[in-house]
């Protein structure tokens, strides 16, 4: 691999001759090799400066490249599943120049993007809906619709989630020529769990194996030479064993593998092959080794997935200092101190034991953790079934991935009443990672079910109550929903307190506007009154601490108390607000001449950026409240000037 401790930038003279993809199509197979080195090297000279997903990338370049190096994209179109990967894709595709602009404002998006390239013909964000959106395009094609093939690459993390499998099971039925890659790394972002992931294992250490449809045939000459004596053996093997790619070829693929998905001498005559001879999908599995060609990442427990910037020659990442602990290793500890005085407590989680704070749970109760992979509707019907029998289970979840399993919550958990915990992680907006991993919907989507509990952490002590009152509440289903990053520095108490439900508190008294703030908006609330004192406005500023039940008293009373009441939350309408709004309605509150503003998120999806400048530009920090309380005032608008 080029030397990056020569120069902040790796030499590249292959990939300067690369703009489009279609360059590569001048380039012999040995060009394509150090193309590959090259490509590797600046990707990792890029995230070095941007931060982001790495590892996932380094184990596809030789993939990305014999990709585009064969098919012709974007006529034939490439899906990457979640697209933590797709950074070398986007080098390849027109974008180097803004490569080192990935995850900011204004630049390139961190996961694919239809709006940002015709290289990326569908979004990701979210994983294993690569499949059903490649046969997606392979019906409309056959139909009459945009031409050219479809591959999906997906990895073996993804290829757990039942979506998958519906999907390959709707393919093989329909019998369309499409592509599955199945980028079998053995690690999705935390190492894999489940029978697949055994299953895969098995595969590829059971010494070579490779078939073909066509080597049945006797076609093995057209394989790759290092494939062909492993074909002959599949072709024998297969007589008598239930092994290999059985599990595909029951679900009408073709299956080829394990083949080595960083040796373009076999990955090139491949793709070339079944380009040519495919009548049908076709299942291609590739074992690749995420973070391959940086040690750091290699050497990394999850070989380098994500990374803020960093120093390429020691891999050490900058971190920003911070006095507060993080909100989601406070959930971890005060979860790890209840269950350490009651043994039903357990942790689920889907596939992100460090993300959700789970891995810390689990080291001390390895027995009552449990991760079942990237499947969260099973993670909340496995949560539902604990419950009934007796247990207190804690679904610990992102906010963006609980959609994933609404229709369990309702059906599943709401309608049986049954006390699931949701823990609720990455509530609000997220930073870097964009629209498709922000919290803006949990609020509106919890507070509407009947016998829901939903709370928000407005502080790091609060989060560490709400966990003690989740432990406690076996009346029904209960959520609590708290950020990503650092808290505030609030003094953290010895042990969690349990809550009344439905009750909120009172933050500081004041006259005329009352702020009810439900979430960690509340310090922003509290610098927006400190601004607002110099005009001789002190308003009333109170913590809602539930969505559901709302505090009828507290609210009742602000509204009784105040000419104007303000709502403010980390979530989109329909949620908080918008409750509060009914309850002031269904009172006759408005009657009597109330005003009243929500504040909440734009009625449209936010891109990626610094969290500070996305909740500017959804107007939800503290200049944006003091605005909304002179506007309710009808004082006029803030005087910005010095």
């Amino acid at each position: 691999m080029t030397d990056l401790a020569k120069t902040d930038r790796p030499r590249t003279p292959v990939l300067d001759r690369v703009t489009l993809p279609s360059d590569l199509k001048g380039l012999s197979d040995r060009e394509l090799r150090q193309l590959a080195d090259e490509l590797r090297a600046e990707t990792i000279s890029a995230v070095s400066v941007t931060g982001g997903h790495l590892g996932a990338g380094l184990g596809v370049v030789e993939l990305t490249v014999a990709l585009h190096a064969v098919f012709e994209t974007p006529r034939d179109k490439i899906i990457w599943d979640v697209g933590h990967q797709c950074y070398p894709h986007k080098i390849l595709t027109g974008r180097r120049d803004r490569i080192r602009t990935l995850r900011m404002g204004g630049g390139l998006a961190g996961f694919t993007k239809r709006a940002e390239s015709p290289y990326d013909p569908f979004g990701a964000g979210h994983s294993s809906t690569s499949i059903s959106a490649a046969l997606g395009f392979a019906v409309a094609r056959d139909l009459g619709g945009d031409p050219g093939d479809a591959i999906a690459v997906i990895g073996d993390g993804a290829m757990s989630a039942g979506m998958a499998f519906e999907a390959m099971n709707n393919a093989g039925h329909l019998g369309k020529r499409l592509f599955v890659i199945l980028n079998d790394n053995e690690m999705s972002i935390a190492p894999p769990t489940g029978a697949l992931s055994t299953y895969l294992t098995r595969l590829y250490t059971g010494g070579p194996f490779q078939e073909l449809k066509a080597a049945a045939k006797g076609a093995v000459s057209l394989l790759p030479s290092p494939m062909q004596e492993g074909a002959r053996r599949a072709k024998e093997m297969l007589k008598g064993m239930a092994v290999g790619g059985t599990l595909f070829e029951e679900l009408g693929f073709s299956y080829i593998g394990p083949v080595d998905g960083h040796d373009l001498d076999q990955l090139l005559p491949l793709l070339r092959t079944v380009r040519a001879r495919a009548d049908g999908p076709v299942l291609i599995h590739a074992v690749t080794k995420k973070g391959k060609g940086y040690a750091p990442a290699e050497n990394a427990d999850d070989r380098g997935h994500a990374r803020g910037r960093f120093d390429v020659l020691t891999g050490q990442q900058a971190k920003a200092k911070s006095n507060a602990p993080s909100y989601t290793s406070v959930f971890a500890r005060a979860l790890i101190d209840e269950a350490g005085r009651d043994d039903r407590i357990l942790g689920i989680t889907a596939a992100m034991p460090d993300g959700t704070g789970l891995k810390q749970f689990a080291e001390r109760f390895p027995r009552r953790t449990f991760d079942v992979g990237i499947a969260e509707q099973h993670a909340v019907t496995f949560a539902a079934g604990l419950a009934a029998g007796g247990m207190k289970p804690f679904c610990a979840l992102y906010s963006t991935f609980l959609q994933r399993g609404y229709d369990q919550i309702v059906h599943d958990v709401a309608v049986q009443g049954l006390p699931v915990r949701f823990a609720i992680d990455r509530a609000g907006l997220v930073g870097q990672d964009g629209p498709t991993h922000a919290g803006a919907y949990d609020i509106a989507f919890l507070s509407n079910l009947p016998g829901f509990v939903v709370m928000a952490a407005a502080d790091e002590a609060e989060l560490v109550h709400m966990v003690a009152t989740a432990a406690a509440h076996d009346a029904g289903p209960i959520a609590f929903r708290f950020p990503r990053g650092e808290g505030t520095g609030v003094e953290m108490p010895e042990r969690g307190e349990i809550l009344p439900i439905g009750r909120g508190r009172m933050i500081a008294e004041g006259h005329s506007v009352a702020i009810l703030s439900f979430g960690t908006r509340l310090s922003e609330a509290m610098a927006a009154r400190e601004s607002l004192s110099a005009r001789g406005i002190s308003p009333t500023i109170a913590d809602a601490r539930f969505a559901r039940p709302l505090d009828r008293d507290l609210i009742l009373k602000l509204a009784a108390g105040h000419d104007a009441l303000i709502t403010l939350e980390e979530g989109a309408v329909g949620g908080f607000g918008s409750h509060v709004a009914q309850l002031l309605a269904d009172e006759g509150v408005f009657d009597r001449g109330l005003a009243f503003r929500s504040m909440v998120l734009p009625d449209r999806f936010i891109d990626h950026d610094a969290p500070y400048a996305m909740y500017d530009d959804s107007a939800l920090n503290a200049a944006h409240i003091e605005a909304k309380v002179l506007e309710v005032l009808k004082i006029g608008q803030l005087d910005r000037r010095a």
